[in-house]
């Protein structure tokens, strides 16, 4: 964060300085006293299992500037730094990293998207990296919350900004585009994910459809060309919209390759063609990489310089991962899940080559609501028909998976699992784990690696 004055910031947050000299600059915002350095200031959110108050002493013993309170708790009284009094912490913040957006000299980039929104960030943070300095979503830290402090760690140095908006109940998507007012918009797709609050896809469409409205008509925005709600979404825009697909599009691949190292193909666009490769395999990681492409191509990034960035792109953690554990080849997806990125996945283990079986290890699937059943099931027979040899799958919820592509190995915990595996996995074969935040797959392999 640039440095600004004690008296702006408060002005930012909607709150009122009762200590400290407004002249005095500070830096950094943050919420958590783990991450404070000296000189920071601190913000102390309060939620229904967490009261940042609490901490305002450990805050003051590390050295920082100055905190937002809402609540002038008694360790206050011996706080010797700027002192911020707002109506409501989370508030403050949001309105702060609003007025501080507006302050900015930066083109941003607003990523939503019911799958991919992470791994979409990653390919577009490290291609734009080589026109210049990106601030990007930290993993997914992105709802009402990670956005606003992904936008406060911005300086005048950053030229882009790169920045994730989840969602999962209706309005969302309209409060975070309004402070992070992006220059352009990605939305990766509309599935299935948050169904359960959602209801429709056609509500999850109005969701996300509310970041390409809420770009200007100078601006423009992306989206896979053969998405059901593309139209739509174009309709209700003012934005441009750029459309990306595997043999369509405005910016499109082609020959596509799948390796044990990832996946080569051909970018096209402006009737110029480039050969490139993403070090992860799946026809859905590389739409997401062309989501990316066409942004930067739209900045001026000239198509080498793209294929150069994408071949270079790390993802974050849990996406799609090859792990070798004791001569196994492990797909490691356990960052998230829900019916279209099962499916995906599937795919992708499917058209993966291999010396030994497939093998798929999956949880369960969350926020599907009344659809929760009827999905799993489903599930279970995309199993059978993606010609997976075995099918392992781990807690109760899950179970409907295994019934319904006829295996008979549900385990009620990891560790269940990962003994089974222990027992039944031999070198070379390649295994697929995937499941829901909440099904903590990872488990499995870290219990299998024992």
């Amino acid at each position: 964060m640039n440095q600004i004055s004690l008296k702006q910031m408060a002005e930012w947050a909607g709150g009122a300085l009762i200590q400290g000299v407004p002249s005095d600059c500070v830096g950094a915002v943050s919420t958590d006293t783990r991450k404070l350095s000296e000189g920071d200031t601190f913000l102390a959110l309060k939620g229904d299992n967490f009261d940042g108050h609490e901490f305002v002493k450990t805050a003051q013993e590390v050295g920082v500037a100055a905190i937002i309170v809402s609540n002038l708790v008694k360790d206050t009284e011996s706080f010797e730094g700027g002192i911020i009094h707002v109506r409501d912490t989370l508030v403050a913040l949001q309105m702060l990293a609003k007025n501080y957006r507006e302050s900015l000299d930066i083109f941003a980039i607003g990523v939503t998207g019911s799958n991919g929104k992470t791994s979409t960030k990653d390919f577009l943070k490290t291609i734009l990296a080589k026109a210049g300095p990106v601030n990007a979503t930290l993993g997914n830290l992105n709802n009402h919350i990670g956005l606003p402090l992904t936008i406060l760690n911005s300086t005048d140095e950053h030229k882009f900004g790169v920045w994730e908006m989840g969602m999962n109940h209706p309005g969302e998507i309209e409060v975070l585009a309004d402070i992070a007012a992006p220059n352009a918009g990605i939305i990766t797709n509309i599935g299935t994910a948050h169904i359960e609050h959602m209801k429709t896809r056609e509500a999850i469409a109005e969701e996300k459809g509310q970041l390409a409205e809420m770009v200007e008509s100078c601006g423009f925005f992306v989206m896979p060309a053969n998405d059901d709600f593309a139209e739509a979404i174009a309709g209700r825009s003012a934005a441009r919209m750029i459309a990306v697909g595997i043999g369509e599009g405005d910016v499109q691949a082609g020959n596509l390759i799948a390796t044990g190292e990832g996946t080569f193909f051909d970018v096209i666009a402006g009737g110029k063609r480039v050969s490139t490769s993403i070090r992860v395999a799946g026809e859905h990681m590389v739409m997401n990489a062309l989501l990316g492409v066409a942004v930067a191509l739209e900045l001026g990034v000239d198509l080498e310089t793209i294929g150069s960035g994408l071949s270079e792109a790390e993802l974050t953690r849990g996406r799609l991962q090859r792990r070798e554990v004791n001569g196994v080849q492990f797909i490691d997806d356990s960052y998230n899940a829900n019916p279209d990125s099962m499916r995906a996945a599937l795919k992708t283990l499917s058209s993966t080559e291999t010396a030994g079986r497939r093998i798929a290890v999956l949880g369960f699937m969350g926020e599907l609501g009344e659809h929760e059943e009827a999905e799993h099931k489903l599930l279970g027979e995309a199993v059978a028909e993606a010609g997976v040899d075995l099918l392992v799958t781990v807690s109760e919820k899950a179970k409907l998976i295994a019934e319904s592509g006829g295996s008979d190995h549900a385990f009620d915990d990891h560790e269940a699992a990962g003994n089974f595996l222990k027992s039944e996995l031999k070198p070379g074969d390649l295994v697929l784990v995937k499941g829901s935040r909440a099904a903590t797959m990872e488990k499995v392999i870290e219990q299998f690696s024992k």
